[in-house]
């Protein structure tokens, strides 16, 4: 009986082999910081014409800039040096998180050009009111981008819990099920500004957008397998293999806050008992020290300041949220065997008394041997990779991914 093979898809024309080689010159420059005709061609393996010409495009369209001379030592003229445009097609990236909404504006470099941060707490309030609050930080943002000729494409909301097609499934802190937040952004964003035509929007978890800006903008070298936490109110995680998000069947993966520690311990907002997030969330660290655990921002200085100044309580409390993570930590490290493990949020500045007993959970229950004591594997976050510019990021990789489709913004 006679099969029929499988369909690979139509065959590449001319438009579509241009359009993939404008998107691979414009990554090269962008990747170089600045390049020649000659170099961008010796990178991507086309000829010099060839680069010449798409060059021309990229000019014309507003997505490069060329000045000066430079020279090779090399026989011939000397080339100009192109960079990408300051100016022109950018991201915006909103995190919505439980007490405080992030903006920032990237450009096509991947440089954050506007950032506005309100601390609010968003816990008990309607989530088209909070989406709102967010699209006006997001408006203001918007307009202070435009004084700088930058152009936003897109919007990229980075949110705190289950986010899967346009929808928070479930983001227990928030009280928040089935929230159509794309929808009611968009909506908010284009009443905010309504004589500005309206962007496209979407949404992806906090935690994976803030792992994308640790492997884009970080000091992670030549690691490209790691796990990202996320200390916030809540305890949100992301891993990353070869370079790319594992987002699991349903874009789900990560949750490590909600692995349970204890199945008797204390009620988390998700439902179930004794999670991580019940001994390593904000709220359990500034408890265990003996401050509000409602103080925010202010509530985690303060208790900075008592681990610093020597007070045992502090110590105490990041030492067995420390306990607990490494506990945690220590099973996905067996499960996934990622090169590092990577923390953030408000475990960055706590990494002094939280990295040792996390540390040594580990070294003592990572069953390959390959994490000895003070092996520099378990890190902090670098202070670029937060989930506002990882959100704006991305709406810029996908303008570089093909320039051609957003000619129209770069050249207005």
């Amino acid at each position: 009986m006679k099969t029929n093979p499988t369909s690979l898809g139509p065959k590449a024309d001319k438009e579509t082999v241009r359009r993939h080689n404008l998107s691979l010159v414009l990554r090269a420059v962008r990747d170089e910081g600045e390049a020649t005709r000659a170099g961008v061609a010796a990178r991507v393996g086309l000829t010099r014409a060839a680069v010449s010409s798409l060059v021309e495009q990229l000019l014309d369209s507003g997505f490069l800039s060329e000045s000066g001379k430079t020279f090779s030592g090399q026989a011939g003229r000397p080339g100009t040096v192109l960079k990408v445009t300051r100016s022109g097609p950018a991201g915006i990236g909103v995190e919505i998180n439980i007490d405080y909404v992030s903006v920032c504006v990237v450009d096509l470099s991947g440089t954050d050009r506007v950032r506005l941060t309100e601390h609010l707490d968003n816990r008990g309030a309607a989530p088209d009111e909070v989406l709102a609050r967010g699209a006006r930080i997001a408006a203001r943002t918007l307009a202070s981008a435009a004084e700088q000729d930058l152009s936003p494409v897109g919007v990229q909301l980075a949110l705190p819990g289950l986010v899967s097609g346009g929808t928070v499934r479930q983001a227990p802190n928030l009280g928040w099920n089935r929230v159509p937040a794309e929808e009611l952004f968009a909506r908010a964003l284009a009443g905010a500004q309504p004589a500005v035509p309206p962007l496209p929007v979407h949404s992806e978890n906090e935690a994976n957008l803030a792992a994308l800006a640790e492997l884009w903008f970080g000091g992670l070298g030549g690691i490209r397998s790691f796990l990202y936490l996320s200390g916030e109110i809540g305890v949100g995680g992301a891993l990353v293999l070869d370079g790319e998000l594992l987002r699991g069947a349903n874009g789900f993966a990560g949750e490590i806050g909600h692995v349970v520690v204890d199945a008797d311990g204390p009620l988390c907002r998700c439902g179930s008992r004794g999670c991580l997030e019940q001994y390593a969330g904000q709220s359990a660290l500034l408890r265990g020290a003996g401050l509000d655990e409602n103080a925010g921002v202010p509530g985690v200085a303060e208790l900075e300041a008592l681990a610093r100044g020597g007070d045992p309580r502090a110590i105490a409390a990041i030492g067995e949220a420390g306990r607990m993570l490494g506990r945690v930590l220590s099973g996905a490290v067996n499960l996934f065997d990622p090169d590092a493990v990577v923390l953030g949020g408000i475990y960055r500045s706590l990494m002094p008394w939280l990295s040792p007993p996390a540390d040594g959970e580990l070294t003592g229950r990572v069953v390959s041997g390959l994490w000895p004591h003070d092996s520099g594997r378990l890190r902090a976050s670098s202070s670029a990779g937060d989930a506002a510019r990882g959100a704006a990021a991305l709406v810029v990789r996908a303008v570089l991914a093909d320039p051609v489709a957003y000619a129209d913004r770069a050249s207005a």
